[in-house]
């Protein structure tokens, strides 16, 4: 229960009083007085007193000091000018940082005669270093102005008076309300589309990484909005009045109320911590108020993490009954009097103008596997916009019945599979499930990941956000323009002989997630549940659980290994097993990672995943039992390879004579394309260019549309910062290295490619000038590589910041590999690449190889690096000087 806290509880205003009277300075004793309330409020906070007392308190406060300022003035026509409070604070609503909306009422116009106490009242309490935002009008103005701008209307709304006669506010209201001012059919339209326009700058997301207490969806302005709506068509001045006019229910008072104080406290929080306004739930703010809430990192989770979740229900809670109130409006301020359309379904549910409802009140209770009977129902009828508010609150109350007993009800688990299975609106309804609580009742362990963030780099949904968009985005794979932007995945989509199998991994795929342990095991034995629940055969289980356990396997080996190697692909295909699963696991893969964060999702990364699959099932068709000979593809490579050069004029030995620089590596992981298009310029430059001992090739658009980045070519005599020179040269040109093809001959030349998109993720294209820039570039860098090393550096953002430097090293040794694989995983920055490369040059490490991979603004790469006699590092002595310079080089 909330305790009132007055004003005199803050400041004793009988010695504010007796000081003024005494002649001290005005702007003295207030500023002492609104620093010593200031401070005793946020001593209550800590303290964690009642949230609602210190937001009123204050407002109450400041109204005592408003007139103490006010009354230092000599005004004319005193009697006929008043001080209100409006916005916000006319509610009576006050937070440290927020701005104090002040309106100067007058009955006529007074401002001339009033001029200097004016500019000396407003001085003053900008002296004080109050946010006041301030008006002065006439009653007649007020209404002009109400007429053109709704967002004055709803101020003077809700406007009280500070000082001065009531009398003037109550004119000002008779005329700024009238029913020719924004009558309620309007006002509730413009309230609506206002709200909608809020939203979608949030791209109508509840889960924003970084959310805004007041204006994201679910934040506080949803609230406000369904206050203003209900004051102008009830004329209700709070909303336990709605609970009277029976419009709201007790249940969802208190929830609006425990949301309110919820996101109130948060707000409160975060002007504390920036000593100014501040409604963003920063970062950096969040872990401070975390701290401040009392929650602890532990094995599960981290105390932001938790913090969180509990805003992340909150909001949703709150959007729900926003969107069961403005429903309730719109159905008794715009559709009042309208005739009713009712086309019935069944026993149980009708169609009304549209939404679905049911026929009583008694049906949830009578047939609970209506509870699931309705989103099927709306899966299958397109025509149904939505569910009447009235049914939806019937959900919420009666949802308390999905139990055990429930869940494995045959009734009920086969209306869900009938969901899954249904070819309409499928994603549409699992989040109404979501957003009114049946689906996390009917999947327990989807309810437990509700809200639950992920506090990374490249995650910017929740768990169950991002559960739930990887299954829309399965959906959207047999939608025609799919075929365009995922042809394969649009393909398979339509070829899988089980689709639901594929929505199924997809919802638990991460379901076990902030639990501790592997979450793809946890995953695998829900799913397991699951199926068995839903009467699916042991092999669609089987299929499932293997989906769940290898989710990440596709996107794994595309980005982290040499999908050019035959052995690489073989590798997989055998843990793939068979083309089905390798269709399941590619539509999977594809939808995680564009759920995870669309800008993940590049034409490199789609033509690494589309090389892998199609290499793969290549493998499996010839069968597991007849790999590809190593000897035989670099055999079959130069042969094709010398056939095509023969067609353009090369001789054999000239040809010979270029590839006696090169080893076996590199006609594997080369193309027959790249090794004729390399051979042909460097036979071209050698003839043309002999004394320039430096080339560099930036191939054309057609194959790099094929390919979904630009290849980057360059031939040159090593020598050391060669990598490191290249690295910040690239940099410098704003150009994203994703894959470093490095191979140094026995005779000390380099033909190292490198993948690059630009920093929008496409590739260069035709772009002579850009081309040329490159290359001149790259040659200036590499003709005294030691000389371009640092790369200019950019101020971090304020999100890299609060995240730290956070370097990981690993160095991995394989018996059977003849290289050292070292994994960084750390902070995006301008010149990691080139630091990387100095430290190697330093430390006298030859690089073989790369792939480099940026999830979301941290990266995650893995370099195969050799000593200087082609010999894996494996001394332990070694192995830490070099994780040191690392460190000391990537930390600065």
């Amino acid at each position: 229960m909330t305790t009132a806290l007055y004003a005199d509880q803050l400041v004793d205003f009988n010695r504010v009083d007796q000081r003024l009277t005494g002649g001290e300075s005005a702007a003295e004793v207030l500023r002492e007085a609104l620093q010593t309330a200031c401070q005793e409020l946020d001593r209550r906070y800590r303290d964690n007193v009642d949230i609602t007392s210190l937001i009123t308190g204050r407002a109450q406060f400041m109204d005592e000091l408003l007139k103490r300022a006010w009354q230092q003035f000599a005004w004319q026509h005193a009697d006929q000018i008043s001080l209100l409070a409006v916005g916000g604070y006319g509610r009576g609503e006050l937070h440290p940082h927020s701005d104090i909306d002040l309106l100067l009422l007058m009955k006529e116009d007074y401002a001339n005669s009033n001029r200097e106490a004016l500019s000396a009242f407003f001085t003053l309490l900008w002296d004080l270093n109050l946010e006041i935002g301030q008006s002065v009008r006439t009653v007649s103005q007020c209404r002009d102005e109400a007429l053109k701008d709704i967002t004055v209307a709803t101020s003077l709304m809700e406007s009280r008076t500070i000082t001065g006669p009531e009398t003037l506010r109550q004119q000002m209201i008779d005329m700024t309300q009238a029913n020719d001012v924004w009558p309620a059919r309007e006002f509730f339209k413009a309230k609506r589309d206002e709200q909608i326009a809020r939203h979608q700058k949030y791209y109508d997301i509840d889960y924003a990484l970084e959310p805004n207490v007041k204006t994201s969806p679910g934040g506080l302005r949803d609230i406000q909005t369904i206050g203003w709506i209900a004051k102008r068509h009830y004329d209700a001045d709070t909303l336990q009045e709605l609970v009277e006019l029976g419009f709201l229910q007790a249940y969802e008072y208190e929830q609006l109320r425990r949301g309110e104080a919820l996101l109130w406290k948060l707000r409160y929080g975060l002007h504390l911590l920036a000593g100014r306004k501040e409604d963003r739930l920063l970062f950096d703010k969040q872990r401070d108020l975390a701290a401040m809430f009392g929650y602890q990192d532990d094995d599960k989770s981290l105390a932001i993490e938790k913090l969180m979740q509990e805003y992340y229900r909150a909001v949703a809670m709150l959007r729900v009954l926003n969107d069961v109130l403005l429903q309730h409006f719109d159905e008794v301020i715009l559709r009042a009097g309208e005739k009713a359309e009712i086309t019935s379904i069944n026993k149980r549910f009708q169609i009304r103008n549209s939404y679905i409802e049911v026929r009583d009140d008694k049906v949830f209770k009578k047939f609970p596997f209506a509870l699931m009977e309705i989103f099927v129902l709306m899966a299958q009828n397109p025509e149904i916009q939505g569910i009447r508010a009235s049914t939806i609150r019937l959900i919420r109350e009666y949802r308390t019945l999905i139990d055990d007993k429930f869940r494995n009800d045959l009734r009920n688990t086969s209306l869900f599979m009938e969901l899954l299975r249904s070819p309409h609106d499928l994603t549409a309804q699992l989040r109404r499930m979501a957003r009114y609580g049946v689906l996390g009742r009917y999947l327990p362990e989807f309810g437990a990941i509700t809200g639950q963030m992920q506090h990374d780099l490249f995650h910017i949904y929740t768990v169950d956000a991002h559960t739930l968009q990887v299954v829309e985005n399965m959906r959207r794979f047999r939608l025609p323009k799919a075929e365009e932007n995922y042809p394969i995945a649009a393909h398979i989509a339509h070829k899988l002989p089980k689709i639901e199998l594929l929505y199924i991994a997809g919802l638990y795929h991460d379901i076990a997630k902030g639990r501790g342990g592997d979450h793809s095991t946890l995953g695998m034995n829900d799913a397991t549940e699951f199926c068995r629940r839903h009467h699916l055969s042991a092999w669609d289980t089987k299929l499932v659980c293997w989906l769940i356990g290898k989710h990440l396997l596709m996107s794994m080996t595309a980005q982290r290994k040499d999908i050019s190697d035959p052995e690489v692909i073989h590798d997989f295909a055998v843990q793939v097993g068979d083309k089905l699963h390798l269709d399941y696991l590619y539509a999977l893969t594809v939808a995680d990672i564009n759920a995870t964060n669309p800008t993940l999702w590049n034409a490199w990364r789609a033509s690494l995943l589309r090389q892998l699959y199609l290499s793969t099932k290549k493998a499996l068709r010839r069968g597991l039992e007849n790999p590809i000979d190593r000897a035989d593809r670099i055999k079959d490579k130069q042969e094709s390879a010398l056939l095509k050069l023969a067609d353009k004029g090369f001789s054999e030995k000239t040809v010979q004579s270029i590839w006696q620089n090169t080893d076996d590596e590199y006609f594997v992981r080369e193309s027959v394309a790249n090794i004729v298009w390399h051979t042909e310029s460097i036979a071209e430059h050698q003839r043309m260019h002999p004394e320039q001992e430096t080339l560099v090739l930036v191939q054309d658009t057609a194959d790099t549309l094929a390919e979904g980045a630009t290849h980057i070519f360059i031939y040159t005599i090593n020598r050391n910062y060669l990598f490191a020179a290249s690295a910040a040269a690239m940099e410098q040109l704003g150009l994203n290295i994703h894959d470093a093809r490095i191979f140094t001959s026995s005779k000390n030349y380099c033909m190292n490619t490198y993948s690059v998109l630009q920093s929008d993720g496409t590739p260069i294209g035709e772009n002579p000038r850009r081309i040329a820039e490159i290359k001149t570039m790259l040659t200036d860098y590499l003709q005294e590589p030691s000389a371009h090393l640092r790369v200019a550096q950019k101020r971090r953002s304020r999100k890299l910041q609060h995240f730290g430097q956070q370097i990981e090293t690993d160095l991995i040794n394989k018996p059977d590999q003849q290289w050292s694989t070292l994994e960084i995983n750390c902070i995006d920055k301008p010149g990691i690449l080139a630091g990387i490369g100095k430290v190697f040059a330093e430390q006298d490490i030859q690089l073989l190889n790369a792939r480099i991979a940026t999830l979301g603004e941290r990266v995650e790469d893995l370099f195969f690096i050799a000593d200087a006699n082609d010999q894996p590092i494996t001394d332990p002595e070694r192995i830490r000087q070099l994780q040191e310079a690392l460190q000391q080089e990537l930390g600065e």
